[in-house]
């Protein structure tokens, strides 16, 4: 027994920690899981003034370092990404129904504020088509543009200025985990659905319709082609489909184009309750998805550098800018995919790429603009179509269906939602899924039997690793989640459906089980229903003359379980640091051993 005492020795069963104690711990881990001021710890106070600027205001950090020869690399990236930003700009305009201009001046304000407050080096400020076409179909739920253009355009800057300010009191608050329930399968659906929405949209311009619905889904479209198929110009579907010279073959162009920088805008904003339902709708909606596509983006291209970007940095980053675009004719931008692709192959060395674009678009708004008066429509439908059909990742929905089915039908949920529902329920269903699935996980956990390997002694799945052998009258169980009341009654039943198929194995080769072994090492909670689940547990047990031993719980289950008085239930002998010390205790009492 001195070997069993020993092991006891081990365990900690130490006061639980206070109240304030436990909340504070369980608020950094939510809203700090990196530790963003760890570094500040141990340094003087100016210092730690000047290092908390520093995280605040990124470009205080790089500025002071940057050289000519960094410089040269983002003149090159920036002047190249201000020649996509430019199509991009007014076609994605043109998906959100507002003048072109404003397409235009949305690559001019908000990347000069990235660059001030984004952690990402490579990420390029637009207008992305999702969110464009997102704004249009929710403001023309109270107004279509051709019936009050002003009162359209001023609803789509109060819903930047609603998307700016979630974006960053979701930073401010450190609530980016509300972003992680946007799942990659969702994203990627709901993309690719957005992107043949996108392309079914453009059909208006590439056959030359002057008439054409204002509804997103398929079944819509596809009716409104036909009610309006004597529109069609042959013209522009040569010119849409082969690309020729089409500014001498199509009349309808973009539309007058001035001269100048953004005018201010926040006299426009409009908060009638006629009408911010679909500003708040709209704004909330692109909010997040805005924030998740950016995000997304900025991570995966910061990885190929082995760097990293702060999440809730960005989200400020985003809210800035948008917050400062509403008061300056600009609506809601984010990071693109093929804009940071661009910007990223170009060279890019930091966010002053962003800046050297800003002044081209400053320089084209003030000199060139009126050129582009004359882009014809159906060269901009071409444009877009063209690009969207890049965001319909075959390859990604393939990989999806091999790898895992119901990720894949989360992402076909999305796609398909959103061409013959709408976007918004589209999103939604996909999101819903995604949590139904994640509900499932919480509410029927893994568990596991354990084994030993002969050869190295490592307790692992018997069901994964066949030659991992248990022991006669002990069952070891893993369980590999929190115990909470969703999970509980699941829990009790499949303990106990453990221990009836093991009196089975035992019986059969005469012995018994006498000792449930569970290992709390992956379980980081448990509520008071898990803990009366425990009770429950026992009280079976022990009619079964089976004793029940727990293996290392990690320190908020143990202050539970001893201010429940779990532990003195039980008795702090049946507590053990590992399963090897459990076992050796349990071999002492074993009645099969102790018969021999």
């Amino acid at each position: 027994m001195t070997n069993s005492f020993q092991a006891r020795q081990k365990v900690r069963f130490g006061e639980p920690r206070s109240f304030p104690a436990v909340l504070r711990a369980s608020l950094k881990e939510v809203l700090f899981p990196d530790d963003p001021f760890g570094e500040f710890k141990n340094e003087p106070f100016s210092r730690r003034v000047i290092k908390g600027f520093q995280y605040f205001v990124p470009i205080l950090d790089w500025l002071p370092h940057y050289n000519l020869n960094l410089f040269m690399y983002d003149v090159l990236a920036g002047i190249t990404i201000a020649s996509l930003a430019i199509p991009q700009g007014i076609s994605y305009a043109k998906l959100a129904n507002i003048p072109p201009i404003i397409g235009l001046y949305s690559s001019f304000v908000p990347p000069l504020i990235y660059a001030v407050f984004g952690s990402s080096k490579h990420l390029a400020v637009g207008t992305v088509a999702a969110s464009s076409l997102l704004i249009a179909a929710t403001i023309e739920e109270v107004v279509k543009p051709q019936d009050n253009l002003e009162l359209y355009v001023d609803l789509v800057f109060t819903a930047t200025l609603v998307s700016g300010l979630m974006q960053t009191v979701m930073g401010l608050l450190r609530l980016g985990i509300l972003v992680d329930f946007l799942s990659h399968s969702t994203i990627t659906g709901f993309m690719g659905g957005t992107a043949v929405l996108i392309c079914l949209q453009q059909l208006k311009g590439i056959l030359g319709l002057k008439h054409f619905t204002h509804k997103t889904d398929l079944i819509s479209v596809i009716r409104s082609i036909f009610a309006n198929k004597n529109e069609c110009n042959w013209r522009a579907i040569v010119i849409g489909v082969v690309f020729l010279a089409f500014l001498q073959s199509t009349r309808y162009v973009v539309g007058d184009l001035k001269k100048g920088i953004n005018p201010l805008s926040i006299q426009r904003l409009n908060f009638d309750p006629k009408y911010i339902y679909a500003p708040i709708k709209a704004g909330t909606i692109t909010a997040m998805i805005a924030l998740a596509e950016g995000i997304a983006i900025g991570r995966s291209f910061a990885v190929m550098q082995n760097e990293q970007i702060d999440g809730n940095k960005e989200m400020i980053a985003f809210g800035l800018m948008n917050i400062i675009g509403s008061f300056t004719s600009c609506y809601l931008t984010t990071g693109p995919f093929s804009k940071t692709a661009v910007n990223y192959n170009a060279g890019c060395r930091t966010a002053m790429s962003n800046v050297v674009m800003s002044i081209c678009m400053c320089l084209t708004l003030l000199f060139l603009a009126p050129i582009f008066s004359y882009t014809p429509l159906v060269a901009l439908s071409a444009i877009i179509a063209s690009a969207m059909l890049g965001l319909i990742k075959y390859k990604k929905f393939y990989h999806l269906y091999q790898t895992d089915k119901f990720d894949f039908l989360i992402c076909m949920v999305g796609v398909f939602g959103v061409i013959f529902i709408s976007m918004t329920y589209g999103l939604v269903l996909s999101i819903s899924l995604a949590l139904v699935r994640a509900l499932l996980h919480v509410a029927r956990p893994p568990s596991c039997k354990l084994g030993s390997m002969v050869e190295s002694g490592i307790y692992c799945d018997i069901e994964q690793y066949p030659g991992a052998t248990g022991f006669p009258g002990i069952l070891i169980l893993q369980l590999g989640s929190p115990i909470y009341f969703a999970n509980a009654n699941y829990i009790r039943e499949r303990i106990l459906r453990w221990i009836r198929d093991e009196q089975k194995i035992s019986n059969s080769k005469g012995a018994e089980v006498e000792f449930l072994l569970l290992d709390f090492g992956a379980i980081n909670s448990i509520d008071v229903t898990g803990i009366e689940t425990l009770v429950e547990i026992r009280k079976s047990l022990l009619a079964k003359e089976i004793k029940m031993i727990l293996i290392n719980p990690r320190l908020g289950v143990m202050e539970k379980l001893m201010l429940s008085k779990f532990i003195e239930i039980i008795g702090k002998e049946s507590v053990f640091l590992s399963i090897d010390d459990a076992i050796e205790f349990c071999k002492f009492s074993l009645k099969s051993m102790s018969s021999v």
